[in-house]
């Protein structure tokens, strides 16, 4: 299920995004961004409509997805 940003908290989005960022493996390339500009591209992603908010309702989990990955796993279920 897709989530809104908006209807999420300020507080529970960043936090969604801070976890997402910080996640072993994230690779942002040769430059070394702090977590205040990662968590920036982050929500300018969400608003543009890039990346997605998804619920997984089989793992009760809330997770980050590009807009092609979304598509790609919604043909799965």
């Amino acid at each position: 299920m897709l989530i809104p940003p908006n209807q999420l908290s300020q507080e529970a989005l960043r936090g969604l995004i801070e976890e997402f960022v910080t996640r072993e493996g994230t690779d942002y390339g040769h430059i070394d961004y702090h977590l205040s500009a990662k968590v920036d591209q982050v929500k300018a992603q969400l608003e543009k409509g890039d990346i997605v908010i998804i619920f997984d309702s089989t793992t009760e989990s809330i997770n980050l997805m590009t807009k092609q990955q979304y598509q790609e796993w919604s043909i799965t279920l």
